[in-house]
């Protein structure tokens, strides 16, 4: 397996000629610019090239394991992260009243983006501390925050959401777990949770699990939901009434113990609102989608190094005039079209990431309330794309990069099966895809009745305006009509039709978005290499990837008849 390069110069390219960082920075009273943001982002690169990626091959071998009720993560795993916590990489973004250096969040996203390409596995453990903190910040009580969120900022503690039960999947109004009256504000919580991650590890001395459960008087369905905070230690330091049932048996993520969790009278603490815990959870969940999205574009970019790297040093086959051979196969059209596909994708997504990254800044930062508001409406309405469109995007970029090395790609010690198998969670996990598109056309379009998905539209078109006649810009313009065409006919649709739609939507949503994002860069001034690059892959994506916009219309337009014709036992 080729060494894992960090995208500094992208990420700089993007900063200053795409996303406008220095001035959005000044913008939101922010003292850090281009290159102070680089700077930072080449020392955390460092980390994920020269720590993270070297260990990943052996945590995916090795894997967690639970011996004698407690949880080993692979060799070398709780050094890398007492060194991650050491350079304070958990506080990069986090809010400095608590212990944060109140960073951009555009950094921790990019950050997120090299954990991911580096070492998944390990990625998940401060995603989800990070998810934990934003949601105790948002709902728990003065006393709450005091004791656990400098920790958990920190990094020295660590954080899981325990959402899932064996009964309750995406329906989470069947869920059973209980949480009873225990004295002094406190609860005992009974009931077994699935899925876990990082429900137990060897990396931190404790771990804050944020449980859904029911009160004795709570309302039937999810009106009747209630979130406690449930420290594996408690603050006398006794352990909590918490045991790891299994390691769940997975796909890939090997090194990332996802736990079946036993709470056997649990003591915890009310985060929000008795019964009013899904608000509250979805702070942390919703923080946790934009993460993983933010995986399937590292899996992707990882994946396009390896067989790009493989596909210059391999021989075989002759050249296109037949005058050569045997060629390294990267001169074989085919092989070309497999790599642009990919990297079509992970640098458009990751320019959208950054747009969508200096949105949620806004959406805290900016000085005027109604841009507060028009910002986070925006993060709002693109984190379902960025879930499910990414992570659809990055498993089929996985498979396509694993396939540039032919048998090799199918052979355990070239670590291509690993992308594959690992990127595959992240369109299953924090709600499916198929879900995270129900939600966009069910609740994200109709929001200030349509008023929030035409504001963006509507940037996008005056981007496209402003790029003039070029190639990109052009054919994303006709695929925006038909995303226009799409999003008309969805309004006031029945749950039938969103539902037989809202896949593909997503996917159109999310292709216009690429190829907005592509203008961009292909308009970007300067004549650099970058430069020509970026325009060369602009003009593959849009006469090469964009034409599926077409298909998916098409496919939009026939609406649910044809899946809801067929009677049940004929399947």
């Amino acid at each position: 397996m080729q060494d894992y390069t960090p995208p500094i110069d992208d990420y700089r390219f993007l900063m200053e000629h795409v996303l406008g960082f220095d001035a959005a920075m000044a913008e939101l009273g922010l003292e850090v610019d281009v290159d102070l943001a680089t700077a930072i982002l080449d020392e955390a690169g460092k980390l994920c090239a020269d720590k993270l990626h070297p260990i990943n091959r052996e945590g995916d071998e090795h894997g967690s394991r639970l011996e004698g009720g407690k949880v080993s993560t692979p060799p070398g795993f709780a050094d890398a992260y007492r060194e991650f916590v050491a350079a304070g990489w958990p506080a990069l973004a986090a809010d400095p009243a608590h212990g944060g250096q109140g960073l951009p969040f555009l950094l921790q996203l990019w950050l997120d983006e090299m954990l991911s390409a580096s070492n998944l596995s390990f990625g998940l453990f401060p995603g989800l501390t990070r998810g934990a903190a934003e949601a105790i910040a948002a709902h728990g009580s003065e006393a709450l925050k005091s004791a656990y969120l400098p920790k958990l900022i920190s990094g020295e503690w660590t954080g899981a959401m325990a959402l899932t039960e064996g009964g309750a999947g995406t329906d989470l109004a069947l869920l059973k777990t209980k949480a009873e009256p225990a004295g002094e504000d406190r609860f005992a919580v009974t009931g077994q949770k699935i899925f876990i991650s990082s429900g137990d590890h060897d990396m931190a001395p404790n771990i804050i699990h944020l449980v859904l459960a029911r009160l004795p008087d709570a309302p039937a369905g999810v009106k009747g939901i209630s979130l406690f905070l449930v420290p594996k230690f408690l603050p006398d330091d006794t352990r909590n009434a918490m045991s790891v049932g299994a390691l769940e048996k997975k796909m890939g993520i090997h090194a990332q113990p996802t736990c079946v969790m036993n709470y056997d009278g649990a003591i915890g603490w009310l985060v929000g609102e008795p019964h009013r815990g899904l608000a509250a959870m979805f702070t942390m969940m919703n923080a946790e989608r934009l993460m993983v999205g933010i995986q399937g574009l590292g899996i992707a970019g990882a994946a396009y190094q390896q067989a790009t790297a493989y596909a210059k040093d391999r021989l075989q086959g002759r050249s296109a005039d037949g005058t050569r051979g045997p060629v390294p196969i990267i001169e074989h059209a085919d092989v070309r079209r497999m790599l642009l596909n990919v990297r079509a994708f992970v640098e458009a997504g990751r320019a959208l990431a950054g747009w969508t990254a200096l949105q949620h800044d806004r959406s805290q930062r900016h000085p005027d309330a109604g841009e507060r508001a028009k910002a986070d409406a925006m993060v709002a309405l693109l984190t379902p794309v960025v879930k499910a469109g990414f992570t659809d995007f990055g498993f089929e970029s996985a498979v396509q990069a694993q396939q540039v090395l032919g048998g090799h790609g199918y052979i355990r010690e070239w670590g291509m099966d690993q992308y594959v198998r690992d990127a595959r969670i992240a369109q299953i996990y924090e709600g499916t895809n198929g879900v995270q598109a129900m939600d966009l056309v069910g609740r994200k379009l109709p929001m200030g009745s349509g008023s929030v998905v035409e504001a963006f539209l509507t940037i996008v078109a005056a981007d496209l305006e402003a790029a003039g006649p070029m190639v990109v810009a052009d054919k994303t313009r006709e695929a925006l009509h038909l995303l226009r065409q799409a999003t008309d006919a969805l309004k006031g649709a029945d749950v039938a039709e969103t539902g037989a739609a809202a896949v593909d939507y997503l996917r159109l949503f999310a292709l216009i978005s690429f190829g907005w994002m592509w203008t961009r860069m292909a308009s970007a001034p300067g004549d650099g290499p970058i430069h020509a690059a970026k325009k060369q892959v602009a003009d593959y994506f849009a006469l090469r990837v964009l034409p599926q916009a077409q298909g998916l219309a098409t496919q939009i337009a026939a609406g649910a008849a044809p899946m809801m014709a067929m009677d049940i036992d004929a399947f």
